[in-house]
Parts: structure tokens; sequence; C-alpha cells
């Protein structure tokens, strides 16, 4: 039986795929079901969502980019979409 490398790793965002992995795919799945029950329109201005971190992803959230990973998810981004793109913090 062949099993790929990729079938083994993850890769996400940031220096711990555990802690960018979850929380990007649930972020995406959250605005995706939001979006699906129609509760938000196409104009979202006025809203706003607050994402609180608990265990160790509140611990290590910023050092291992977890909150990234929750921004791009919230933006419709998947792991396997951002593969070949650089999202390194700029600044």
């Amino acid at each position: 039986m062949f099993i790929s490398v990729l079938e083994l790793f993850k890769i996400g965002v940031g220096p711990s795929s555990s802690h960018t992995l979850g929380p990007m795919v649930a972020a995406n799945d959250f605005i995706a079901r939001i979006k699906n029950q129609k509760l938000i329109g196409s104009s979202i201005k006025d809203a706003f969502i607050r994402c609180t971190l608990k265990g160790s992803l509140a611990y290590t959230g910023k050092g291992h980019s977890t909150d990234r990973a929750v921004a791009l998810g919230l933006h419709g981004h998947l792991p396997a979409s951002l593969a070949d793109k650089d999202v390194a913090e700029s600044g």
C-alpha cells in the first residue's frame, strides 16, 4: 500500500499547523453556514464577529498564527487553497 507524505502531514499557516488547520476550517465552516442560512446579506458592513480562543489556542494564538488562520477562514480560505500562497505577516 502506497501512502503519500501529503496524507501523513498537513501543512497550515504559521509555525504550528495544529494551531491553524482546525481553527481555519472551523471559521470557514462557520461563515459558510451563516451564508447558507442567509443570515447575512451581500453587505455586511455593520456586522461583526467576536472569536474567543480557549485552551492552548488562547495561550499560543498569536505566536502560532491562530489569529491569522481564523481571519483567513472567515474570509473564505481553506488550508488547501493557500498552499501555494505567501500569507506571511507583512511589516
